[in-house]
Order: structure tokens, then sequence, then C-alpha cells
């Protein structure tokens, strides 16, 4: 992701909590209850599929949750409670919990280590299981929860001793890419992505997820004067390519399938979603691509086919990070909405937006991010194409302070009503 604990007061989530009307329903449950619809679409005009209304929570350098490493379970568990009442509190549906933030996990997994980002300490039990926990207590609260996973990061660092000495990475330094000042697992093996999708696969297994979430981490972001190192495997596997472009994409897409057949086979009812940088190709480089000039373009330089992942329905849903404001010249929010449009429609792959509120009040951001209602304008445009079907905003820490009233102002101007999620 390019990259909030607020309580309600026991009357606002009495208020605002449907799920207490709903013996044992869930999120289905209790969109029935909610009439079916939400005032985004308009006066009169209600959405018959529900509406995605999510919000991120990043764990990686504990972003959003939980605060600090270290905090008791106890503390930690009322951290991650706080952001789903106030996902409830802001009439949010759903909850997108990153579970696997570098090749570690926030559940007892088998394959990988318990993340740092909860003891200080990669390995060590945190004493309580995140995942478990954030899945029974969103569906107590009619929010489904989406379990988030980058695929490849291994470290936002280069050294391997830092990593647990039962880590993956070590026992298989072949699979290793430094790069960036990072370390990943090389896509192009065959051996990784079973590893990766093994390792995915588990938390499926074990807990009644909604959905399995990819961001846009494929093949890392170029960094300039560095070269990502995977000569070896290209000799061994990409002979079949006309170039390294096309294997590397090959190698992402057989990700991307792989995955989303293995999920249906494990648990059918789980969905299987991604939210790619928000640019695909520029025009310029493809009459196909959106009328922008971004520096990266995800088939390009991630070696992501987006595009075809949502025209071949290989995913569930797609939720482009269109993280800029109306009128920027490089990438302007008005072209890249009705862009991404045309690209769901006629599909069977959903089409949410994610909606970068952390820009919101930020200083250094453009004089646009400084006006509380631009992020208001973003869904008032969406209502004008009908295969927009929500929104995701990033990220959970800045719901809760909502710096300068943005998603206050979301909150009154498009969901004064809950909203059923859309299935």
């Amino acid at each position: 992701m390019l990259h909030g604990k607020s309580r309600l007061s026991r009357r606002a989530f009495a208020v605002t909590a449907l799920s207490a009307l709903v013996a044992g329903g869930g999120a289905v449950a209790a969109g029935a209850a909610m009439a079916g619809g939400s005032d985004s679409a308009g006066p009169g005009r209600r959405r018959p599929y529900g509406e995605m209304r999510g919000v991120w929570v990043a764990t990686v350098a504990n972003r959003d949750w939980p605060s600090r490493p270290g905090l008791t379970a106890a503390e930690q568990r009322a951290e991650l409670i706080a952001h789903l009442d106030r996902a409830v509190h802001d009439r949010l549906n759903t909850v997108i919990f990153q579970v696997r933030p570098t090749a570690d996990a926030l559940w007892p997994s088998p394959y990988e280590p318990w993340s740092e980002f909860l003891t200080g300490t990669q390995g060590k039990d945190p004493g309580w299981d995140p995942l478990g926990t954030a899945v029974q207590e969103a569906h107590a609260r009619s929010l489904e929860l989406h379990a988030w996973f980058n695929p490849y990061r291994i470290a936002t660092h280069t050294d391997p001793t830092k990593l647990v000495a039962t880590h993956p990475a070590r026992r298989h330094p072949d699979w290793v890419v430094t790069y960036g000042g990072k370390m990943y697992y090389n896509p192009g093996l065959p051996e990784v992505r079973a590893f990766v999708e093994r390792a995915i696969l588990d938390a499926v297994r074990k807990y009644p997820l909604d959905a399995v979430h990819f961001d846009d981490y494929f093949y890392p972001y170029p960094v300039a004067g560095q070269t990502f190192d995977d000569d070896a495997a290209y000799d061994s596997y990409g002979a079949d390519f006309p170039d390294r472009a096309s294997w590397r994409r090959d190698n992402i897409d057989r990700l991307v399938r792989e995955t989303a057949s293995l999920i249906k086979q494990t648990r059918p009812a789980t969905r299987f979603g991604i939210s790619p940088f928000g640019v695909w190709r520029n025009e310029a480089t493809d009459a196909r691509g959106s009328d922008t000039q971004a520096g990266v373009q995800t088939y390009d330089d991630l070696h992501a086919d987006t595009r075809k992942w949502v025209r071949e329905h290989w995913i569930d849903y797609i939720a482009p990070q269109i993280y800029w404001n109306i009128g920027l010249s490089a990438a302007d929010y008005a072209k890249l909405l009705p862009w991404w449009a045309e690209v769901a429609k006629g599909t069977a792959t959903k089409l949410y937006i994610g909606e970068a509120l952390y820009k919101a009040g930020d200083p250094a951001q453009p004089a646009a991010w400084q006006d509380p209602a631009e992020l208001s304008r973003h869904l008032t445009l969406a209502k004008e194409h009908p295969q927009v079907r929500g929104h995701v905003f990033f990220a959970a820490k800045d719901v809760a302070t909502d710096r300068i009233g943005a998603m206050a102002r979301v909150v009154a101007d498009h969901y004064r009503r809950p909203a059923r999620p859309p299935r």
C-alpha cells in the first residue's frame, strides 16, 4: 500500500451496531435488516446488491495497528476492537486487515513466524490469535473481514540474520532477492509461488474469511540504479517467453490464477480481491491505457497485468488505488475513475475505488487535499458510473483521527444510513 484508535460511547455503538438486532446473522443477515440500500446511490436510487464501504488496517511497521510492538495481548485486542467499532460508527461495512505484512503471520501459522510487529520479536507468540479474533469480532458487528496478504516482501531490511532462525528465507536463501534496501521472495521460482500459496491457504482453511486480499506489491516498485537480480530463475524458466518482462508478468498471472482457484477449492464462499496501483498503463504507452502521465505503470514496472485480471474474471473484485485528487495533471481522479469503470464494464469482477484518506489535511499534499470536501467529491463523481460498487479508505488510523474532517464529510454526504457489502 502506497502509503486509530477511537472508542465509541455505548450509546453510539448501540445506535450503529445493527448486529445486535440480528441473532447470529453475520454480515448478510444484517444487510437484509438494512433494507438493502444506502444513500450513496442518490435519493430514491438504491443499489440492489450492496455497496463496499471498506477500510484498510495496515500492520506493517505498526502503521495502523497495533500502535506499537510489545503491547499486552489485552491492549492489542482493545486497539483492534476500537478500529472495528470506529468502522461501525462511520457506517462502514468491511475491514481489510493486514495479516501477512512481511512473510510472517498474525495467526498461528505452521509455515511462517509470528510477526515482529506484535511483540517486537519475530517468532514470539503474542499470547492470542489476532486474525481469529478479528474475524469473530468483525462478524459480531456485521462487518466483513478481508484478510490482506503481501505475497513476496520478506523484510524492510537486507540482513537475513535479523530473521528468526527458522524463517523460510533463511532455510532457502536461494529464494531471496535483495533489492532497494529490502528482501523479497523471487516470484520467478515455482517453489516460491507454491510456498506463498500454502501460507495463505492455511488462513483460508482455519477461518471463515469473507475475502483474501492482495495490495499493489508484486514485483517491487522500481529503484533507480538498481537491478532485480532474477537472472538464474529467468535462465531456468524463461525460455518460452519473448522477453523477461513477459515472463515476469506470467509469473504474477500464475500466482493470481492459482490463488483464486485454491481459495475456491478450499472455501468456496471466500472471495479474492486485489488493490493495485491506480495506473495500468499510460495512453502514451498503450492506446488502451488511461489519459495519465504516471511515472509507474503496473503492467511494465510491477509486471502485474491488472486489466487482464478483471477482463478474464480471475478475481472477484478490484480496488485500484486512485490516490490522486480531481484535476491533477499527471493522474486525474476524474479521468482514472471512468477508465476503470470501462475496464470493469461487462465483467463479473466488481469494481471498488481505493481512496487516499491519509492525504486529507497533510500539509505536504497539494491544495486540493486541504479541502475537507475533496474526498466527498470523489464519491459524488463515482455515482455517475454504475460499475463502481463502493470505496475503500486508506487507512484505519486516518479514519480514527480524521485530521480535517474529510471522513466525517463522506459519512454526512454519502453514508447517512448503513449498507450491506456487495455479494
